[in-house]
This record gives C-alpha cells, sequence and structure tokens, in this order.
C-alpha cells in the first residue's frame, strides 16, 4: 500500500486491518466513495424506519413552516399578537409590575412607557434571575432552563435566560430553517451532518442553572431521528483542547456519509479542515487501526464514551490514503459528497469565502441567519446570500435607523414600516425576559416577503470608529479589504494576495494626525510570493479603498484631519495567537468568538506591538 502524502517525515503507512461496513449509498463517485459494502440486513431495516419516520417528521415540519410563511404574510397582526402574549404573561414579574405591562394596550403604548435597554441596564435584573430569582424579568412559575453566555465588549460574558418558550421558539427557527434547506438539496436527505458545539454545563449559576452553550442545550434535545445522524457524541464538546476537539471531530466524521456541515463561525470549518489535511498521516493510520490518536489531551471519560465508534476501516483508510497521494492534500471536498455548507456569512464573515472554496469546492453555502445568544432574528431561504426573512413568529421587533443609533430616546420603526436598502439597529423583545433589548447589531433591509422585511447582517455597534468624526464600521472596513482581493484577482498580484482574506486588523492610531494603523502579516502581503507588494503601495491603496466606502473618511482625508494609513507587518501567525488568547479570555464558547477586524480605541492594538 502506498505511503500517504504527509507533512510529517515520519509518517508511516498504516497496517492492514479489517474494516466495518459504512452508510454511503452505492452509486456513489468510486473517487471519494465511503466503502462498497453491502449493507447488512440490520443497517437496511434501520434505514428503511428512518425513511418512514423522516416522512411524518418532515409533514410536521412542512405544516409548521406553511404556518411560518402565512405569518411571514400577515406579518404586523402577527407581532402585534405575538407582543401582547409576551406583555400578557409577563405582567406579573417584577420588571411588568414595573413597567405597568398590564395595562399596556399597543406597542405604542410599550414603546412609549418601556424604555431600550443594553445589557449593561438590566445586568441587576439577570444576576437577580441567576441567584434563582426569576420573579425579576420572568413570569411566575417560569423555569430557566440554562443561560447562554455570549462575549460582551468587556471581559464578563453575557448570561441570556433561556426559558422552555425561549428553546421552543430557537428549535422552531431552525426547523423551519432546516426544512428549506433540505429541500433545496433533496440529496442531503438521511445522510450524516458534522456540527460543532459547546457544553451547555460550563459552570452553574448561583441559583443552580447550568451556564454555557445554547448548541449544547439544542444539540441534547434535538429529535432521536436528527441525533442518529450527528457524526459527533456529545461528549466531544467536554474536550478542552481546541486542536484536540477539532482532530477527534474529523476522526469521527472521515469515515461517514457527510452530507452538511453546520457551525455559526466557518472560520471553525477551515479549521476541521486544515486539521485533517496537516494530520493526514496520522488520521488514516486511525481510521485504519480503529484509534485515537493516544496523544491528544483528551479525558480518558470521553474516550470511554467514544470507543465504540471507532471501528477499524480498512478500506476508507486506503481510499483516503490513494486520494491524499493523488491530490498532494487531504481535502473535504477530496473525500465527502457535500450537498451544502452552513455558517455565518454576512458581515465580517463573508471574507472566508475565498478560504472556503480551497477547502470544500464549489459547495453551496446556506446562511443560518442572524441568530445569537438572545434568540433568532432572521431565517434565510436560498444560498449564497446572508439576506434572510425575519423571524416574526420568535420576537416582537423593533429597528432604530441607523442616524438615529446612541440617542437617548431614538425613534423606532417595526417591521412593515422599514425601507429597502436602508440600515437599522435590532431592538428585541422575547419571553426569555429580555425587553426592548438593544441587540446592537447593525442590518440592511434588502427586500420584503409578504409584510415581512428580509434582512442582513452588517456589524455589531461596538465595531464602529471615529477619530475625527469619520464613523468607521468594521463593515467597511472588511469591504475595503474585500475591494482589494477582487482587484488583486483580474491582475498579477492576485497570488500575493492570496492570503488577504481574513488575517488583517485595523486600528485608530491618536496622534497630531490621527490615522489608522493596518496590521497585515508577511504572507498577507506577498513577502513570499512571485510578485511581492509593498507595503507602502498597500497602504496607499488601503487607504483609496476606504475613502469609496466612507465618504466621511474621505473628507477628512482630504482636509488632513485624518492621516494616511500606516502598514505594519507581522510575523505569520501573530493574529491567529491574538484571537485564542481572546477566545480563551473572553468568549466561553469558541463557535461565537469572532475575530474582531476593526478595533475602536486608539491603545487596543497595544500588545501587537509587544515583542
Amino acid at each position: 500500500m502506498s505511503r500517504a502524502t504527509s507533512p510529517s517525515p515520519n509518517a508511516s503507512t498504516p497496517p492492514n486491518r479489517p474494516r466495518t461496513p459504512c452508510r454511503r449509498p452505492p452509486d456513489l463517485d468510486p473517487a471519494c466513495r465511503i466503502g462498497r459494502a453491502a449493507y447488512t440486513g440490520s443497517t437496511v431495516a434501520a434505514k428503511l424506519l428512518d425513511t418512514i419516520l423522516a416522512k411524518f417528521a418532515a409533514n410536521h415540519a412542512r405544516l409548521s413552516t406553511r404556518r411560518f410563511f402565512r405569518a411571514v404574510a400577515d406579518a404586523r397582526r402577527t407581532q402585534q399578537q405575538l407582543l401582547a402574549d409576551i406583555l400578557r404573561r409577563a405582567a406579573a414579574s417584577d420588571f411588568g409590575r414595573r413597567h405597568g405591562f398590564d395595562r399596556l394596550r399597543s406597542d405604542a403604548d410599550f414603546r412609549r412607557e418601556v424604555p431600550i435597554r443594553t445589557y449593561a441596564d438590566i445586568a441587576d435584573d439577570i444576576e437577580r434571575v441567576r441567584r434563582g430569582d426569576a420573579n425579576a424579568l420572568l413570569p411566575s412559575g417560569a423555569r430557566v432552563l440554562m443561560f447562554a453566555m455570549t462575549s460582551g465588549t468587556t471581559a464578563q460574558p453575557k448570561y441570556i435566560p433561556v426559558t422552555n418558550e425561549v428553546l421552543a421558539d430557537c428549535r422552531r427557527g431552525w426547523n423551519i430553517w432546516g426544512l428549506k434547506a433540505l429541500l433545496d438539496h433533496p440529496g442531503s436527505m438521511l445522510r450524516h451532518i458534522v456540527q460543532v458545539v459547546s457544553p451547555m454545563n460550563d459552570h452553574l449559576a448561583p441559583g443552580g442553572a447550568p451556564c454555557g452553550a445554547i448548541t449544547g442545550l439544542l444539540a441534547a434535545t434535538q429529535k432521536k431521528l436528527v441525533r442518529r445522524y450527528y457524526t459527533t457524541h456529545p461528549a466531544v464538546a467536554h474536550i478542552p483542547d481546541s486542536a484536540a476537539k477539532y482532530y477527534t471531530i474529523m476522526r469521527l466524521a472521515i469515515v461517514r456519509d457527510v452530507s452538511w456541515m453546520v457551525t455559526a463561525n466557518p472560520a471553525t470549518l477551515i479549521a476541521l479542515a486544515r486539521t485533517a489535511n496537516d494530520r493526514r498521516a496520522q488520521l488514516i493510520r486511525d481510521v485504519h487501526d480503529g484509534k485515537l490518536d493516544e496523544s491528544l489531551p483528551i479525558p480518558n471519560n470521553v474516550r470511554a464514551v467514544l470507543w465504540d465508534r471507532l471501528k477499524p476501516d480498512k478500506p476508507r483508510a486506503r481510499e483516503l490514503e490513494s486520494l491524499a497521494a493523488r491530490h498532494d492534500a487531504l481535502l473535504p471536498q477530496h473525500y465527502w459528497r457535500l450537498s451544502f455548507l452552513a455558517h455565518w456569512t454576512g458581515g465580517t464573515m463573508g471574507l472566508y469565502r475565498p478560504q472556503i472554496r480551497r477547502w470544500f469546492g464549489e459547495t453551496p453555502v446556506r446562511d443560518i441567519g442572524l441568530i445569537a445568544s438572545e434568540g433568532r432574528m432572521s431565517i434565510p431561504i436560498a444560498d449564497e446570500t446572508a439576506s434572510g426573512v425575519l423571524a416574526v413568529t420568535s420576537q416582537f421587533f423593533e429597528f432604530i435607523p441607523a442616524d438615529q443609533y446612541g440617542r437617548a430616546r431614538p425613534d423606532t420603526l417595526l417591521g412593515h414600516a422599514l425601507q429597502v436598502g436602508d440600515e437599522y439597529f435590532v431592538v428585541l423583545t422575547n419571553a426569555g425576559g429580555l425587553y426592548r433589548y438593544d441587540l446592537g447589531d447593525r442590518v440592511r433591509v434588502t427586500g420584503f416577503l409578504g409584510e415581512a422585511p428580509m434582512i442582513e447582517f452588517l456589524s455589531r455597534d461596538a465595531h464602529t470608529c471615529s477619530l475625527t468624526g469619520e464613523k468607521l464600521t468594521e463593515h467597511q472596513v472588511v469591504a475595503a479589504m474585500q475591494s482589494l482581493v477582487i482587484e488583486s484577482r483580474a491582475s498579477a498580484r492576485a497570488a500575493a494576495h492570496e492570503h488577504l482574506n481574513a488575517d488583517f486588523i485595523v486600528a485608530p492610531v491618536w496622534g497630531e494626525a490621527p490615522h489608522y494603523r493596518l496590521f497585515v502579516e508577511e504572507n498577507a502581503i506577498g513577502l513570499h510570493a512571485a510578485t511581492p507588494i509593498d507595503a507602502i503601495d498597500l497602504a496607499a491603496r488601503f487607504d483609496a479603498a476606504l475613502c469609496k466606502q466612507n465618504f466621511e473618511y474621505d473628507s477628512k482625508r482630504a482636509s488632513l484631519r485624518l492621516g494616511p494609513v500606516q502598514v505594519v507587518v507581522l510575523p505569520p501567525g501573530t493574529i491567529a495567537r491574538r484571537d485564542a488568547a481572546l477566545r480563551a479570555k473572553r468568549s466561553h464558547t469558541s463557535e461565537q468568538f469572532k475575530h474582531q477586524y476593526l478595533l475602536t480605541r486608539p491603545g487596543d492594538d497595544d500588545d501587537l506591538h509587544r515583542p
């Protein structure tokens, strides 16, 4: 048997071992099949049962989906009824009594009597709920299943109460999204799914409720039929070392007939694919031997749970080795027949698209929607767009016009009154104790479906910087870099810009002439490419791109109130190490961590200057 191509000079050929049967359909292209062993009687019976159950589940989901689209057609009335129901149930909460929920008769009354609040404004009430006093924000008898943790603008995480109602709303939104995606990609039915989740029990609140990632709760309470097709056991979420976790996920998944992959951040998909490629020799040996790399820091109890899933698979190992030798790499586009990928594509996440293509080929991408620990805001219904229909049945929404954001008492509009092309900030009210909650997400309206707006995520409010009144947003910074990438592909500099897709940071610098500093890594500006790009040239072109994106920036540059962009070249890997440190310190849930392309305060980049 030929040796697999590997970056390690010590890679050895896996010894021969027996295999276990798999579920790959027999009509798969032999170049990337998962074995053609005949199905056993028990496998055929299980598949038949799954098919029958799936039809029942699909019929139920179709009914739910039809109800949702009827609600979308009558979104104004749907939202009014939802708000009335939330206020009625929460009237007896301490918050509801303070604001006279029982006297409010319309959304106008609600908007007049209840101020818009940030997380900081309700932190004391949240802390009461964390200590077991749910009535601070919730109706009497409401049960808090967990607190979804999400990173905030400070080092302390936010704790978002998740009740039975919130969980049901979240699951309903995922069901609608999922059914539409599966119907649009019929080849994905009854095939395996790779998903990445974090534990729902990172720690316990003082009142005893678990605090962690809502993805863990969703996975644990998913229908049994769906869980059968998850490639990853829930125990994998409890592997603390990220490298070991990624390897384990790929070890379990690479022997399966994977149809689609889902995770919030596309960087996670890239990390999974890179892990399998970088460690392909070890991965092939483990597949062959039915093992999981014993050198990895994986807790013994997790290894014990996974033991039954680690069956030796000699034919699959041979297939993977052949693919690695043929392509001098081992990429998902080689060994899986993916129907689609699911991840965020809006805002800064769009920068990852070129890298996704390098690893996954032309696999379609379905955005998972504007969804956060606070709830779901949108449901995308088509591929290759960040735009999705407003989730009108899940939460009550208001929108602050972008030019009013930051005022003490801004006007708000309801969804049906928004204007296509305009930008707004989202304010939500839900059954989890969030009332007129400033989510801080900037969105653009791209159209309408019935009475519901189609919205796409642009950026967070925390990602806006203004040294001299230019109000530069992270979205504009990303768009400027994207324009350079597009420009470079049509020029001889295309190879040099191959890595200009994700690894950069822009930081404000205060001085006699305030300006912005662009941090890029050596390989990102072509220092190792055939046609190097001069850093001064890059600075000038990025500066010009920012002028095109932001007329206030252009005006400040023309009047010399802002100085030109300065480029700082960093050693390779610097930004990834910085992100890893921030993730460990602030995020608590790795799949929610987002690389920050625009720092907002002078001095925030001090760590990048330290040796």
